[in-house]
C-alpha cells in the first residue's frame, strides 16, 4: 500500500514538472513567423487551437486519475479485461455518432432532429458511460506501454523517462501550409475540428491570400504532455498511438526532436521513427497482455517479415523523379492498390513540379483524386500540402505519400541492423538529415 501511495506522489511530482515545461513552450496559439504564416495565421485566427487551456485541464484530469485510479489494485488479466470492455464501450458510442451523422447527412430526411432524438439519447447515455470508464482504461493502458517499454530497456532506475501519460480525446485538427512550386511542409497549426465545408472555404481563402497549398487534415494525436490520443476502439492504432506519441517527448531531448520545428527534413525523420516505434511496441502490447482476447488479436496485422538487406553497393540510390509508368501485364486485372497508386502519384507530382510544371500537376492530382474516389478511396483534396503531410510518416517496405523519399526503408534497415528497439532509438535520436541517415545505414550494412 505505502508502494502504491510513494508511486502515486511521484507520478504527481513529474506530471506537473512535465506539463508545466510544456506549458512553458506553447505560451499561447501558435504564433506567427514569416510573411507566408501571419496571412494563414490570419485567415485562421479565430479557431486556433489553444495549447494552453488543454494543458492545464489534461494535468487536472491526470491528476484526479492518479489520486483516485483503480488501475494499481487491479491484476493484469482483470486490467486487460477492462480495457477491452472499455474498446467495445466507445465502439458502440462512435456507431451511435455514426448513425446520427447518416441522418443529418441525408436530404430526404425532412426533420433530422425528430428523427435522430431516440439515437442522440442513447449516445448521450453512452458518452457519460465511457467517461466513467475512461480513466482507469487510460491508467492501465499506459502502465501496459510503459511495462512493454521497460521490457525494451528505455527505463532509468526502474522509471519510463518521460512516465507514459496519454489522455484520451477529440484531437484538433491540422492545418498545413506547401509552397505550390515544390512539396515542402512549411508550415503548420492547430485548429478547431471543421466540417468538410468549412475547411474547404477555409483552405480556398488562405490558397487564394498567400499563393500556397493548404489542407486541414485530421490527426490521431499529439506529442504534448500528457499525450493527445484520439479516442478509438481499434485497440492496434490505439497503443501505436500512445507508444508514437510517447517517442515524440523522448526525442524532444535529442537532436531529431530539437530540430523538429525548424528542419522538415528533421520532421520527416522523426515522425518516421515514431511511426515505426509505435507499431513494433503497440504489437508487442497486444500480443503480451491481449493473447486471451481473439477480437484484439485478429485485428493485429500480419507479423512483419523482414527481407535481407541488400549492402550499400547493391542497394538502389535514391532514384530521379520519373512519370514513367511502372511496367504491367495488360492481361491481368489487379485489385486497386492504394498505397502503390498514391507512391506513383507522388513520384509524378515531383516530376512535373521539378520543371516547373505547377498547373500541370495540380490538374494531375485532381485527376488522381477521383481515380481513388472511383475505386472506393475518398479524398477530400488532394495537393501538395496533402503530400508533405502524409509524406512525413513514411513506411518500411515504401514510402506510399513519400514517393521516392528513401527514408523510410533506410530507417527499416537500420533497425534491422540493430540489436534492439533502443538500439536503433539512440541512432535515429542523433540523426536530422536524410543524408546522415544514409550515411549511418551505408557503415552498418557494411560493417555486418
Amino acid at each position: 500500500m505505502l508502494r502504491i501511495w510513494w508511486r502515486k506522489l511521484r507520478t504527481h511530482l513529474i506530471l506537473v514538472v512535465i506539463a508545466a515545461g510544456f506549458i512553458a513552450a506553447f505560451p499561447g496559439d501558435t504564433p506567427g513567423g514569416n510573411s507566408v504564416s501571419d496571412k494563414v495565421l490570419g485567415k485562421a485566427g479565430d479557431i486556433l487551437f489553444n495549447y494552453v487551456a488543454w494543458e492545464v485541464q489534461a494535468i487536472g484530469y491526470k491528476l484526479n486519475q492518479v489520486q483516485g485510479g483503480a488501475a494499481p489494485y487491479l491484476d493484469e488479466g482483470t486490467r486487460s479485461s477492462y480495457v477491452d470492455n472499455y474498446l467495445k464501450q466507445v465502439n458502440t458510442l462512435q456507431q451511435l455518432e455514426g448513425r446520427i451523422n447518416a441522418i443529418y447527412s441525408n436530404p430526404t430526411i425532412s426533420d433530422p432532429d425528430e428523427a435522430s432524438r431516440d439515437f442522440r439519447t442513447q449516445r448521450d447515455q453512452q458518452r457519460q458511460l465511457v467517461d466513467r470508464i475512461q480513466p482507469t482504461a487510460e491508467s492501465i493502458i499506459e502502465t501496459q506501454v510503459a511495462a512493454v517499454l521497460r521490457d525494451e530497456g528505455f527505463s532509468v532506475l526502474g522509471e519510463i523517462l518521460p512516465p507514459v501519460s496519454a489522455h484520451l480525446t477529440s484531437p484538433p485538427m491540422l492545418l498545413v501550409v506547401s509552397p505550390r512550386d515544390t512539396i515542402r511542409y512549411d508550415f503548420a497549426t492547430n485548429i478547431l475540428n471543421l466540417n468538410a465545408a468549412d475547411a474547404n472555404a477555409l483552405e480556398n481563402e488562405i490558397d487564394h491570400t498567400a499563393n500556397v497549398s493548404s489542407l486541414v487534415v485530421p490527426i490521431g494525436g499529439i506529442g504534448l504532455y500528457p499525450t493527445m490520443v484520439m479516442e478509438t476502439w481499434t485497440p492496434v492504432y490505439l497503443f501505436e498511438t500512445v507508444a508514437h506519441e510517447w517517442s515524440h517527448n523522448y526525442m524532444l531531448f535529442f537532436p531529431i526532436g530539437m530540430g523538429y520545428f525548424t528542419n522538415p527534413e528533421t520532421r520527416i525523420l522523426n515522425e518516421t521513427a515514431a511511426t515505426l516505434f509505435g507499431k513494433e511496441i503497440g504489437r508487442k502490447v497486444i500480443e503480451r497482455y491481449y493473447r486471451d482476447f481473439p477480437n484484439i488479436m485478429a485485428q493485429l496485422p500480419p507479423a512483419p517479415v523482414s527481407q535481407p538487406t541488400p549492402r550499400p553497393d547493391t542497394a538502389q540510390a535514391t532514384p530521379a523523379p520519373t512519370a514513367t509508368p511502372f511496367p504491367h501485364d495488360p492481361d491481368e486485372r489487379p485489385s486497386f492498390d492504394f498505397a502503390a497508386e498514391l507512391n506513383r502519384t507522388r513520384v509524378t507530382v515531383d516530376f512535373y513540379l521539378h520543371f516547373g510544371l505547377v498547373d500541370l500537376a495540380e490538374r494531375y492530382m485532381e485527376g488522381q483524386r477521383r481515380v481513388f474516389a472511383a475505386n472506393r478511396y475518398a479524398i477530400r483534396k488532394l495537393n501538395q500540402a496533402f503530400f508533405a503531410f502524409y509524406g512525413g510518416y513514411q513506411g518500411a517496405g515504401g514510402s506510399n505519400a513519400g514517393g521516392a523519399d528513401p527514408i523510410g526503408p533506410a530507417m527499416q534497415q537500420i533497425r534491422d541492423a540493430s540489436p534492439s528497439l533502443k538500439a536503433w532509438l539512440e541512432i535515429m535520436r542523433g540523426i536530422t538529415t536524410r543524408q546522415e541517415l544514409l550515411t549511418t545505414r551505408d557503415k552498418m550494412l557494411t560493417s555486418r
